[in-house]
């Protein structure tokens, strides 16, 4: 092919896929006004209830009119799919193309944590940026008792997409629920600022009776709430209190709050919802609709996925020769069918070359020793020929079809190392064909579009050097499960490890199993020679594991062991010996399953911020650790990126809320990556360890979630919700978990445009997100996370602080806002705790009592991050004078309007002219509501 044909075959291409974006398995995609394809995912431990589907449908249809007049008669929800798990009996459910749990947009399972039924998205990127998942409980849809906490379903359902779909925040705060205005006023944290209510202390920490005001803050101590009118004319906001009546809008920049310490504003940079809505993608070419009838209610498709069709379609062209590839190739296939393809699936293997070999029909796996007949067929040599991809994957279709009669919902297991020129003749019919396709790249010479199938078909894409002491090839097969959220059944990687080691030397490591896995468990050592190295395995208590317990096999140079029934709690040491004269590269490989059917087994999913990147963009690896739904915290998480020749890249992972890390302490650890060393593919693996030890959970649902109303004034009294239950019991406040270790691979990446080394500085320090402030007599206590001299990697040259009387004067004019003297600060290390003092001229000033405070960081080549987030702080003096009579009311004064009008008129009336009489430096105001 020539350089023309080549950008015309490249080009063209490009255009089919852009045509071909509707066949993505991945998010709903906007067509016309309509969203089409939403899915909505329920999990296979929830019992069957048909309730629950009426239930989707009806939240989903009133959300999707509230939506539509929210975002100004733009968008609206138009075709919607529910997917069925396969553990609910069948009933002409429709059967699924791309769709599966673990894509789906919506999922419906048992609640997170002990939290109750708080409907919440898992959202951990930047501003902007598409979360995960919504997440609602059955108990959530099904009983009505929850609107009243909440607001109706559906108004709940489109505050949750707006965190979802278009990566806005919650415009309220359960940490600081009060703030002080720049007018010296204790205002609630929330925008807009016209809802009327009253406070109302609910807690027992009120001990007056009364919301009492902290004499070290100046707002209230913790107990005292804003309880709403339930009928208002407020219209805005939907990201703070979507369940009163009035409120149909988002907040915009006529009445967005730029001083209300929330997280919007925090993650935002002080921009209203509606801003960052109307600037994302959803909204560049939507128009009104200038019709005045209201968009059609959705339809609803019910799917349901049956048992597994995969197809493993295997390259053994001339390119699998050499580097051991046939060999590694029929390792970790082998690993993959005797270990972690789940039972009851269907499997079939093809291989191909110029042409194409069906090696074995479909199999169900219904016992072990289908699995290790299907091992057999697996290919012990590459024959001479070229590479052609499409041939192998219509033959893995004609196999699937002749089970099945079509593909759709089947899955392919690509692997292949060689260039392939012509597979573009077939990519429309793959893409369209219905099947998923999860492709492994072997070597840097396989063909440049192979990843793009996987991403057209909501597939899994892996990438393998020719390492020999890499476990890359095994990790890859490893993390293929069926995507149906039954994580009952899932294989667990627990370790993946390998070392060149030199003759008569040892590899050895410690293992954790902890008690949420340890059925079928295995141990598998892989060597290169013909003999195999000396295994020793020993187990918690003592037992002594060694070559002859093993299933070895000199030809495939594989050893394995199955642990009887479920493995030993703890640590487990192995040692391999290389007896070979030569060195070798040596690995371990264990895996296990879920040790209770109950109980949901740790575990790790890690990705890249993206799979394609062009240098100098920077990347985030993401590595979310958790059992079920429930984050697990305080693990060891680290980074492994390959790229195909050079050497690894290793990074700690955080989970502290600061640089990449946006949320703290939910179970996502994250890191900047930044420096790549040539083009090309690299791979991703994560290794996680974590020591027996006590860990305090967190105290709060992390995630951006649904507010809960305390309680409504409604007809003249105040009707108070069940109190919020509480994320952990008392009991459970410290929970001690024992130790575990995990290794997950998280697909691949593409770099481009990498410079040959070395290149000038172009990574400036990572923008600050946790600045606080807080005052001390007349001082300001600054405390953030130190960042990098790179990123969030190294350490800055120094810090530029600058204070202003306006958030907005240090949003969009930094330089020029009064500059603190820093002269003494010396940056520390990226990721350490940085505290800072100063005493700020304006505080002399009398009238002057708030001070908003921001801050950057600036490098050895004086590049300077972003301004940080913008912390408030607050100078307040408690007058001697001061009474708790300026709280407007309180439960116990409430609780007297049942005696009689008169009797609540001349409170409200004394308490009024009370507060006026006084002089105070502080002025506490919210609309007051007379209960008549």
């Amino acid at each position: 092919m020539s350089c023309g044909e080549g950008a015309a075959a490249a080009g063209w291409l490009l255009a089919l896929l852009l045509t071909l974006a509707a066949a993505r398995g991945a998010a709903a995609l906007l067509r016309g006004n309509g969203y089409d394809g939403l899915l909505v995912a329920i999990n296979p431990q929830v019992p069957e209830d048909q309730k629950l589907l009426a239930s989707i449908k009806e939240m989903i249809t009133e959300a999707s009119f509230y939506l539509f007049n929210a975002t100004q008669r733009r968008v609206y929800f138009q075709n919607i799919k529910i997917l069925i798990p396969a553990t609910w009996k069948a009933n002409n459910y429709g059967k699924p193309k791309h769709e599966s749990y673990e894509k789906a947009e919506v999922i419906v399972a048992a609640p997170y944590w002990k939290h109750g039924d708080e409907p919440y998205t898992l959202q951990y990127g930047e501003c902007g940026s598409m979360g995960k998942y919504i997440h609602f409980t059955p108990n959530f849809l099904v009983n009505d008792y929850l609107i009243d906490v909440y607001g109706s379903r559906g108004r709940v359902f489109v505050h949750e997409w707006a965190h979802l779909r278009w990566g806005v925040f919650d415009e309220y705060n359960n940490e600081k629920p009060f703030y002080i205005t720049g007018q010296n006023q204790v205002k609630v944290t929330r925008c807009a600022a016209d809802l009327t209510g009253i406070y109302v202390c609910e807690k027992k920490s009120c001990t007056e009776g009364n919301c009492v005001i902290n004499e070290l803050t100046g707002l209230f101590k913790e107990g005292c709430a804003f309880i709403p009118e339930r009928t208002q004319t407020a219209k805005s906001s939907i990201m703070y209190m979507q369940s009163l009546s009035s409120v149909i809008e988002f907040c915009n920049e006529s009445n967005h709050n730029r001083e209300a310490p929330n997280l919007q504003n925090r993650m935002c940079n002080y921009r209203s919802t509606w801003d960052v809505i109307i600037s994302s993608m959803d909204f560049n070419n939507t128009l009104l609709r200038t019709n005045i009838s209201l968009p059609p209610p959705p339809t609803f498709s019910l799917l349901q996925k049956r048992d597994q069709l995969i197809c493993l379609v295997l390259d053994v062209s001339h390119s699998m020769n050499g580097d051991d590839r046939i060999n590694r190739l029929r390792q970790a296939a082998e690993l993959y069918l005797l270990q972690v393809v789940e039972d009851n699936s269907y499997v079939g293997i093809v291989t191909f070359n110029n042409e194409g070999e069906i090696r074995s029909q479909l199999r169900q796996i219904v016992n072990k020793d289908i699995r290790k007949e299907l091992a057999s067929y697996l290919p012990t040599a590459a024959p001479s020929g070229g590479t052609n991809i499409c041939v192998g994957l219509q033959l893995g279709f004609e196999v699937i079809k002749n089970q099945e009669g079509n593909i759709y919902g089947s899955e392919i297991i690509l692997l292949t190392a060689g260039e392939d020129s012509g597979i573009i003749e077939c990519f429309s019919n793959v893409i369209n064909s219905g099947s998923i396709i999860h492709t492994i790249v072997l070597g840097p010479s396989a063909a440049k579009e192979v990843e793009q199938l996987a991403h057209e078909t909501g597939g899994l894409t892996f990438f393998a050097s020719d390492r020999l002491d890499s476990n890359d090839l095994i990790d890859g097969f490893s993390a293929i499960s069926s995507g149906s959220g039954d994580t009952f059944s899932h294989s667990i990687q627990i370790e993946s490890a390998g070392q060149r080691t030199e003759s008569c030397k040892l590899f050895s490591r410690t293992v954790t199993i902890d008690s949420t896995v340890g059925k079928d468990t295995f141990f598998v050592v892989t060597w290169q020679t013909a003999e195999p190295p000396k295994i020793t395995l020993l187990d918690p208590n003592g037992k002594n594991y060694t070559n002859k317990d093993f299933e070895v096999n000199t030809v495939l140079q594989v050893a394995r062991l199955q642990i009887p029934g479920i493995a030993e709690v703890g640590e487990w040491t192995y040692a391999l010996m290389n007896t070979h004269l030569s060195p070798q590269a040596l690995t371990m490989t264990v895996t296990s399953r879920a040790a209770n059917s109950t109980i949901p087994a740790i575990t790790v999913k890690a990705h890249m911020s993206s799979d394609r990147n062009e240098y100098p963009r920077s990347m985030v690896v993401y590595a979310r650790v958790s059992q079920g739904l429930s984050p697990i915290l305080g693990a060891n998480v680290t980074a492994i990126i390959k790229p195909g020749t050079g050497d690894p890249i290793i990074l700690e992972l955080l989970d502290n809320g600061a640089g990449s890390d946006i949320v703290k302490n939910d179970g996502v650890y994250s890191r900047y990556i930044y420096s790549f060393s040539e083009n090309g593919r690299y791979n991703l693996k994560v290794c996680v360890q974590r020591a027996s030890k006590t860990v305090r959970p967190y105290p709060i649902v992390p995630w951006s979630h649904s507010m809960y109303i305390p309680g409504y004034i409604e007809n003249g009294k105040i009707q108070m919700n069940p109190p919020r239950p509480s994320v952990i019991s008392n009991e459970d406040i410290q929970t001690r978990v024992g130790g575990f270790s995990r290794t997950a691979s998280g697909g691949s990446f593409i770099m481009s445009a990498v410079p040959t080394r070395p290149h000038n500085d172009v990574f400036p320090p990572c923008k600050i997100i946790d600045l606080h402030a807080r005052t001390a007599n007349d001082m300001i206590i600054l405390s953030w996370t130190a960042s990098g001299d790179d990123l969030d990697q190294g350490q800055a040259a120094s810090y530029e602080i600058r204070t202003s009387e306006s958030p907005l004067e240090l949003r969009d004019n930094f330089d020029k806002a009064i500059l603190v003297n820093t002269s003494d600060l010396t940056p520390q290390h990226a990721g350490y705790k940085e505290i800072f003092v100063f005493k700020p001229e304006a505080f002399a000033t009398e009238n002057i009592t708030i001070i908003y405070v921001a801050v950057r960081a600036i490098d050895k080549a004086s590049l300077h991050s972003d301004v940080s987030n913008i912390a408030q702080a607050a100078k307040f003096v408690l007058p001697m004078d001061y009474l708790t009579d300026n709280i407007e009311y309180s439960v116990s004064r409430i609780a007297l309007l049942g005696f009689g009008l008169l009797t609540a008129v001349c409170l409200i009336t004394s308490a009024t002219i009370c507060a006026l009489k006084k002089k105070k430096k502080v002025v506490i105001t919210e609309t007051a509501t007379t209960l008549l």
